[in-house]
């Protein structure tokens, strides 16, 4: 444990999947094909805590909703990179990487499907998922949330780094 504390403890960068980690993976399809998706506002304060500490929160998802971008906007969130095919995962990472010089290893990275294996299993990423993640996913993970995808997943990792480094708790909401 005091291995992974210390690997809290260097994030720099949260990167979070939508589907399955964000939301518990239903879509909710509407009669004119629009479909909707749940999130936890407990997830949606943490993320904004998170930005308001100075963390870099990005996305990669083959999802593209324009609800789901406005939604991320709302919390501050820029670096977004949705809609490729899920197999473009690990380029649309490759990309922002390199395009703003990330160091792999302040990186924290949550996913649940076999699309963000290539991601969870680079060598110097902090791999995490939700509790219900496929198991091949939870395999290559080094930290599994107790909470499932949609459902404060993403504020425990969010949390638990912001612990390790003194910041969780004392941030002012104004």
């Amino acid at each position: 444990m005091a291995a992974l504390q210390d690997q809290f403890a260097r994030i720099k960068t949260f990167i979070f999947d939508i589907d399955g980690v964000l939301t518990d993976g239903g879509i909710s399809l509407l009669a004119t094909g629009e479909r909707f998706r749940t999130v936890s506002i407990r997830d949606t304060y943490a993320i904004e805590q998170a930005v308001k500490a100075g963390y870099r929160v990005a996305i990669v998802s083959a999802s593209n909703a324009e609800g789901v971008r406005n939604w991320l906007a709302t919390m501050g969130v820029t670096d977004v990179f949705m809609g490729g095919p899920s197999d473009q995962k690990l380029n649309a990472y490759l990309g922002y990487i390199a395009r703003d010089t990330l160091n792999e290893s302040e990186i924290l990275y949550m996913g649940d499907d076999l699309p963000d294996c290539p991601i969870l299993s680079r060598p110097n990423v902090l791999g995490t998922c939700p509790a219900d993640a496929v198991d091949e996913v939870q395999t290559i993970c080094q930290y599994i949330s107790p909470k499932p995808g949609g459902h404060e997943a993403a504020r425990d990792v969010i949390e638990q780094v912001m612990r390790a480094q003194g910041k969780w708790g004392v941030m002012n909401d104004k």
